[in-house]
């Protein structure tokens, strides 16, 4: 009798919990393959495809789940294939019970993880989809013992690691130490350090410091057509939508995404913004545009009115290039220009952190964040043009000036003051 014949209600049991080995890890391979913009499109898909982003919700007992269940799955798979070599060898078959072993064991390697996991990552997105919901409910069955894994777990780290503790946060310098070693390109390896920099940076950075103000986006009110565009892109990149009876924002277009968008009524395809107040950090507003999925930031007053936008773009910019200004971003012009020894041109957005870092001063704290309100508030209205203020050893002189406040102006240094003896 042929080991098909004589063992074909083992067989078949394997071949279901291979399958089901199959399943788990296309699961696993699919669902922690989704990119923001997967996740994205599945939310706001059919059932199923939302349920992927729900399980997505809480990976930590999604992945626990998981695991526990291929790990089951296979030792049921290994005993039945053991079973069957263990009874070949008790009648001398011993040939067949040796390719009993090593086929069961390939067939789990090639077509219960290999094979599945490839699939899941190839097309994470239609593969969430198929097995969110039997997922889901592996994962309900799992809940109930759930916290007598977690108990065990904290009983052996305390019994076999009692000294264990959590590991500091790594400070700007270890991280910098860290990409040095890594890498012996010197030139990338500045790249990632300068980079690496203006991510620490931007839990200081506020707001008000990178948000393009109101003077310097467009923004339209519903109905919006694609010909109010008049042809050309907006400087901030996207077509900004506000209330049908105010100018504050409440839904964006990415106009990198012209091609895909109609030509009428474009206010019913926008993303809606988010909303930040304006002394929230810029890590902060990061964070916010990533758990919410949006692009573009509405930053508002204490009084709920819109007084600027940041954009990804904006953040991104901030992030991977060297020296990043608003003055570049929306001017096209430096912020600090050197005239002569003691002459600067500055622009009236540069903010006060930039003004410091340039001449290594260390500033007094001022309500203003930028040279155009240390100018404002020193005066105490808008300036005009040929005026001079003085500011802790800086004097600005008013060169160019507009009735919405923006300005520039040319700037010298006074002296160090002479200690009295």
């Amino acid at each position: 009798m042929s080991v098909l014949q004589q063992f074909s209600p083992l067989l078949a049991a394997m071949i279901v919990l291979a399958a089901a080995s199959a399943f788990f890890s296309c699961s696993e391979a699919a669902l922690f393959s989704l990119q923001s913009d997967d996740r994205r499109t599945l939310k706001n898909g059919n059932s199923s495809q939302q349920m992927a982003v729900w399980l997505l919700s809480q990976p930590n007992r999604l992945l626990t789940a998981i695991l526990f269940w291929n790990l089951i799955i296979n030792i049921v798979y290994f005993a039945l294939a053991s079973l069957i070599s263990l009874r070949l060898d008790a009648v001398e078959r011993r040939t067949e019970a040796g390719l009993v072993a090593v086929v069961s064991l390939l067939t789990l390697i090639l077509a219960s993880e290999m094979l599945p996991k490839t699939v899941g990552v190839l097309i994470p997105k239609t593969a969430a989809g198929l097995v969110s919901i039997p997922l889901a409910l592996a994962v309900r069955l799992f809940d109930p013992i759930a916290p007598a894994f977690s108990t065990t777990i904290r009983l052996l780290r305390r019994l076999l690691l009692p000294g264990f503790q959590a590991e500091p946060y790594l400070e700007l310098a270890d991280l910098e130490q860290a990409i040095t070693v890594s890498t012996t390109d010197e030139e990338l390896a500045g790249q990632e350090r300068s980079a690496l920099h203006n991510i620490v940076q931007l839990s200081d950075l506020k707001a008000e410091e990178l948000m393009r103000p109101r003077t310097q986006y467009q923004s339209f009110r519903p109905p919006v057509n694609l010909a109010d565009l008049a042809g050309e892109l907006t400087r901030s990149g996207y077509l900004l939508v506000t209330e049908k009876d105010s100018d504050e924002i409440t839904n964006a277009i990415a106009l990198k995404n012209l091609s895909t968008i109609p030509r009428r009524n474009l206010e019913h395809f926008a993303q809606p913004v988010a909303y930040v107040p304006w002394c929230a950090s810029v890590a902060a507003i990061f964070e916010q545009l990533q758990s919410q999925s949006r692009e573009v930031a509405a930053i508002v007053n204490e009084f709920g009115e819109t007084i600027g936008i940041v954009t990804l773009e904006d953040l991104l910019q901030t992030v991977f290039e060297d020296q990043a200004s608003r003055s570049d971003r929306l001017l096209e012009t430096v912020p600090i220009r050197r005239l002569n020894e003691n002459l600067w041109r500055v622009t009236g957005m540069t903010s006060l952190r930039r003004l410091g870092r340039t001449f290594k001063m260390e500033l007094p704290p001022s309500k203003s964040s930028t040279v155009a309100g240390i100018v404002q508030e020193t005066l105490g209205r808008l300036p005009v043009l040929g005026e001079s203020v003085e500011w802790h050893r800086f004097q600005f002189f008013v060169i160019e000036a507009d009735e919405l406040g923006q300005m520039t102006v040319e700037l010298k240094i006074a002296n160090e003051p002479r200690a009295r003896p």
